[in-house]
């Protein structure tokens, strides 16, 4: 609701041929939603083409993880509800996460799946947090040592605790300022156990070294670090930092 990214890869030459972000000043509506992307479309040639394959990524807190032994399609929306406003005529699906052995549970924009499928017929989609929670722990299958990844968002940002390779936690949070941040960020480390002196913490997305939110993080926790894009892409527009667009560079 805060904004549209949108990427064109070239999969034979591993090349990114466009990147761009449209950020909105307020949280906009699902109808607002939709006549951005339709005049997204007016404006953008590169999109009028033929793609071989569509992605579609769904960005929103309406999302919860169930494990598959748990699991059962008949109750959707009994697991989304206890964390989640959902309406009764909200559609509900999920995507599988299969390196987590669980379900993530959401909500699409569904009018968003309409209007994608009008103009291009077969395509796929997923939950963000998906695509976030599966790249990390791609890149920590192999540690064997705690690491607290944090997601931000120019609205919300995701903390993911991952130790030895599995998920311990994650959940996500809206911010307006760098108190509501840190506020987040110590009551998870205390709510963890976690030794702020001692656990490593990796940011991704839309930050800066030295930013605000950067500084105040820095003055609690002792060992910060950024990661990384797990695919070797070329570009004929870098990112401003190897950190940027984690979610969409990550769901190829």
């Amino acid at each position: 609701m805060s904004g549209l990214s949108f990427c064109i890869l070239n999969l034979n030459t591993q090349h990114v041929d466009v990147l761009k972000h449209q950020a909105f000043k307020k949280y906009e509506t699902p109808y607002q939603l939709l006549e951005h992307v339709q005049a997204l479309f007016a404006n953008e040639d590169c999109l009028n083409q033929e793609f071989d394959t569509i992605q579609i990524i769904h960005t929103n807190e309406l999302s919860t993880l169930v494990p598959r032994p748990l699991f059962s399609e008949e109750y959707l929306a009994d697991y989304l509800k206890f964390n989640s406003k959902i309406l009764k005529s909200d559609f509900i699906t999920f995507d599988a996460i299969d390196i987590n052995d669980s379900l993530n549970v959401y909500v699409p924009y569904v009018n968003i799946n309409n209007y994608i499928y009008e103009q291009f017929g077969e395509f796929t989609y997923k939950h963000f947090s998906t695509v976030l929670i599966e790249s990390v722990l791609q890149i920590e299958k192999n540690t064997d040592e705690p690491k607290l990844y944090i997601h931000i968002n120019s609205r919300h940002f995701e903390i993911l605790s991952v130790d030895s390779g599995a998920l311990q936690f994650y959940n996500t949070f809206e911010y307006s300022s760098k108190e509501d941040f840190i506020y987040y960020l110590l009551f998870t480390i205390e709510q963890l156990h976690l030794n702020p002196e001692t656990i490593k913490l990796v940011f991704v997305g839309d930050i800066l070294k030295n930013s605000e939110l950067y500084n105040i993080a820095y003055e609690y926790v002792r060992h910060i670090s950024f990661g990384l894009h797990k695919n070797k892409f070329t570009f004929n527009h870098q990112p401003q930092t190897q950190h940027a667009e984690f979610i969409i560079l990550n769901s190829f």
